[in-house]
């Protein structure tokens, strides 16, 4: 008996000590293997509410974006037509799309639609704006997320400060982009298969159709949609991104500013949009797994990258003429980077912005709103108003 009392303890002591041991590495990999599930699950829904705001424009503001196109007299009001057409249909691919297809109808200069294209390179960022508005109710998070949305801001607007001047006085994009439209005249017809729109837009489809294809309730279900999937995506991703993944993701994406680039870039095209595209980094931002110079470099890669919506369009059209004004846009957005991000001493001017602008934000957040309301809608329709375009 004593003998029994001596070996049983000894066993159960192991028992204690080894099977929590075995038994954590399982449920250590089912836990991942639950949180990998529910991030697809926060992104799908994250898409569907992006799409959705951008259909709910579209009901009810691509016609009046069209109208403005068409009524474009001078570069600025070009411009400003520009910003307000794609912050009303959240993409800047519809705007420069619709332009192309304009100047290849004859029914826009292409000195008349660079100043468009600029201007929907400003508009496009609205959305990763708003996207950064989701981490208001936390003060250093929210920071953090708006300081990464409105980089974008900052250095889209110093490539229009620098290069629209530049390009009235010696039209330097009009005729590097004819040289390079000459190399491929005669090429056309080319599509490119968007697999995540080819997923998430019969779903946005459906609920639009079930709302009664009414714009104002797809953007109010969209808007709630991209918030409730952020902020539980922005505690997913805490928890996700730390230890390995957080080592992996430094290690491939953003081992390098030229990584990050080519990232951009390269998810971008396969997205076709950047607004998709840099969007998806704000969470990371506002969680601090990505710091404000490493998402820099990303977004400059997206802006390349959502040319390539533009050059399709043109392509397809076989006008001279329109892909000019596609070849006008990435010329745009490589000159860019050259001219503000390659030199440090120019890079730290809109980094700098960015910085003081998410702090005034997060410390008054009616700031923040209102800097939305005034540079994206405000101070457009203003210029348009005082100029008689509208």
């Amino acid at each position: 008996m004593g003998s029994e009392k001596e070996t049983s303890v000894p066993r159960s002591g192991r028992e204690s000590s080894i099977s929590p041991a075995a038994d954590q590495p399982m449920e250590s990999g089912t836990k991942s293997f639950v949180r990998i599930g529910v991030l697809l699950i926060l992104l799908f829904a994250f898409f569907v509410g992006l799409d959705l705001m951008g259909l709910s424009f579209k009901l009810f503001g691509k016609g009046f974006a069209e109208t403005l196109i068409e009524r474009t007299s001078n570069p600025f009001v070009g411009l400003f037509i520009g910003i307000l057409a794609t912050t009303l249909v959240q993409s800047s691919s519809t705007t420069t799309s619709m332009t192309v297809a304009l100047v290849g109808a004859g029914a826009l200069t292409i000195e008349g639609a660079i100043p468009i294209i600029m201007g929907a390179n400003i508009g496009t960022s609205v959305t990763n704006t708003l996207v950064s508005l989701a981490h208001v109710t936390r003060r250093e998070e929210f920071q953090r997320a708006f300081a990464g949305a409105t980089i974008h801001d900052f250095f889209n607007w110093m490539a229009v400060l620098i290069l629209l001047p530049l390009e009235l006085a010696t039209g330097f994009l009009a005729k590097s982009a004819g040289h390079l439209e000459s190399i491929l005249e005669g090429v056309g017809g080319i599509k490119l298969l968007n697999p995540l729109k080819e997923v998430v837009r019969p779903v946005s489809k459906s609920i639009v159709s079930w709302l009664g294809d009414s714009g104002t309730l797809a953007m109010i279900v969209g808007i709630a949609l991209l918030i409730a999937s952020l902020k539980f995506l922005v505690d997913l991703l805490k928890a996700l991104m730390t230890g390995r993944a957080e080592r992996t993701l430094h290690r491939t994406i953003f081992r390098s500013p030229w990584s990050a680039v080519l990232a951009g870039l390269a998810i971008t095209v396969m997205v076709q949009s950047s607004s998709i595209t840099t969007s998806l980094m704000i969470p990371l931002v506002g969680a601090g797994v990505v710091t404000l110079e490493q998402v820099f470099p990303f977004t400059i890669g997206a802006n390349v990258g959502t040319t390539i919506t533009a050059m399709l369009a043109a392509l397809s059209t076989g006008s001279p003429a329109a892909v000019t004004v596609a070849f006008s846009h990435l010329l745009f957005n490589l000159s860019a980077a050259a001219l503000i991000y390659v030199p440090p001493f120019m890079r730290r001017i809109p980094l700098s912005l960015a910085r003081s602008v998410g702090r005034l934000g997060s410390q008054n957040r009616m700031l923040a709103t209102a800097y939305i309301v005034l540079a994206f809608f405000g101070l457009p329709l203003l210029m348009l108003l005082v100029t008689g375009a509208l």
